[in-house]
């Protein structure tokens, strides 16, 4: 007869979380990258140093997965296991540091990481960019953490460059929408309350069953944007573009609304403008007729996009100890949902259409219980069916749309790495099934752009860079013309 489990024995073994097992299903084997540049050559010694005072103790970089994937077990770590520094011959790397870079990074997406011990490893690149002097590559299994997670792990590890002495936590609120409804009559706030639950409800109600459509039938659009199932297994490339943090701000205080929205805005003008650079490019390959209106999109498009959300009370950063805390109200793990979004593409001429469209649809999506949800229902699944049907139910909608995009908080000042300044950080991941990921993640001032693609389908992703920097200019014009700076 067995005994009852001691509280040591608890320490040592906990089970995954919900969002965790399912990212350890076989058909949503997600892993998170972190691409970070460095403004000096990174002394390896010093970064071990590092990594075995703090990464090497925190509970999810020191355990391994059960034989069955339903707990962590506490091991011990050799930092050294898991920092991989290979030897880079300069003049083969010669003027393109970046594209050696990329090439390295692609290559690891192909290279599992070994479920024997953590899943985690860095990889030192000792070559100039165009960005940076060097350049480490952390690679996690998503079921450690998501976004936030990670980036809080990142900030205990490093300190402001202005102030070594202190950790880059970013303050973060939620936005407050005030209703101008004080100083009214009870009976009109009644009313409107009523009415404010009877949408919620409705818009509840037709998501829920728009993502019961997606998960058994409904599928966007076959576009050059569009991945399939074998994408997932396939190696991505990732690339980053860095934008001015400020040019963001600007167009959401001009246009009163939030920087995800500006950045959906930027988003759906940008990917309009490169499809309808594909189809016209198609177009002429098959001889078709040149029309005085560059318009090639077809038309009755269906876009969508999943959007993460953040499912934590606080959204906020916190130390990384409070957010190890149980019941923390911004705890450590992955504990996010999704929205799906439907994007309108088209060609625009006045820019500021993408921008009121993108705000349209997030206020609407605001005032929804879809994501919350989608998380709830994911559990129960998971309790009843296990994790493989939890997994197929996650997995399923995100194969029938076409892109997911993420927007991350990072610290407002520049941070260091003992003594190694980070002049940028580019997020992403891979595992997914889809041909294009896009995730932000505001920097020091800086917007860094971090897309991942599948090279067969998008072999040149700097386009959809390029066209999303255009957007951004277009629309700052737009807003100057109109005296609404």
């Amino acid at each position: 007869m067995k005994g009852r489990i001691t509280a040591e024995e608890e320490e040592e073994e906990q089970p995954l979380s919900p969002m965790a097992r399912v990212f350890q299903s076989p058909g949503v084997d997600y892993c998170a990258v972190t691409i970070m540049g460095f403004k000096t050559k990174i002394n390896p010694d010093v970064l071990l140093d590092a990594l075995k005072h703090n990464v090497s103790k925190h509970p999810r970089f020191s355990t391994n997965l059960s034989e069955n994937g339903a707990k962590w077990i506490e091991t011990q770590v050799n930092v050294e296991d898991h920092v991989v520094v290979p030897y880079i011959d300069q003049e083969e790397v010669g003027e393109d540091g970046q594209g050696f870079v990329d090439e390295y990074i692609s290559r690891l997406t192909m290279i599992p990481l070994d479920r024997s011990r953590p899943l985690w490893d860095m990889h030192i690149l000792n070559v100039r960019t165009a960005d940076a002097e060097a350049v480490g590559v952390i690679r996690s299994h998503h079921s450690l953490g998501d976004g936030m997670s990670l980036i809080s792990l990142m900030l205990a590890c490093t300190h402001k460059t202005s102030d070594p002495d202190n950790t880059a936590i970013p303050s973060l609120k939620r936005r407050t929408v005030s209703h101008g409804l004080r100083n009214k009559g009870w009976f009109l706030r009644s009313i409107l309350t009523v009415g404010s639950t009877t949408r919620l409800i409705w818009n509840t109600v037709v998501d829920m069953l728009l993502l019961m459509a997606t998960l058994t039938f409904l599928k966007d659009t076959k576009t050059p944007l569009k991945g399939g199932a074998e994408v997932g297994s396939n190696p991505k490339r990732f690339y980053h573009r860095i934008i001015n943090l400020d040019d963001v701000k600007f167009i959401k205080n001009a246009m009163n609304m939030t920087i995800n929205d500006v950045l959906l805005g930027i988003t759906q003008a940008s990917l309009s403008s490169y499809l309808n650079q594909q189809y016209g490019k198609k177009n002429e390959e098959e001889g078709g007729a040149l029309t005085s209106y560059p318009n090639h999109l077809p038309s009755k498009l269906r876009f969508r996009v999943g959007c993460t959300v953040n499912l934590r009370s606080d959204i906020g950063f916190k130390p990384l100890e409070d957010m190890m805390v149980k019941d923390s109200k911004c705890r450590w793990g992955n504990y996010f949902s999704f929205i799906i979004l439907p994007f309108s593409i088209g060609l625009q001429t006045d820019p500021l259409v993408y921008l009121k469209k993108s705000k349209s649809t997030m206020a609407r999506k605001k005032h929804s219980y879809h994501a919350a949800l989608v998380y709830f229902i994911i559990k129960i699944v998971l309790k009843v069916f296990g994790a493989k049907a939890a997994a197929t139910l996650f997995n399923r909608p995100v194969m029938n749309i076409t892109t997911c995009v993420s927007n991350v908080i990072g610290p407002m000042e520049e941070i260091s790495f003992r003594g190694h300044p980070i002049a940028y950080i580019a997020p992403s991941s891979y595992g997914h099934s889809q041909a294009l990921l896009v995730h932000y993640l505001s920097y020091a001032g800086k917007m860094i752009i971090s897309l991942a693609v599948d090279p067969s389908i998008i072999p040149e992703p700097e386009k959809i860079c390029d066209e999303m920097e255009e957007s951004l200019k277009a629309m700052k014009a737009a807003l100057w013309e109109r005296g609404l700076h």
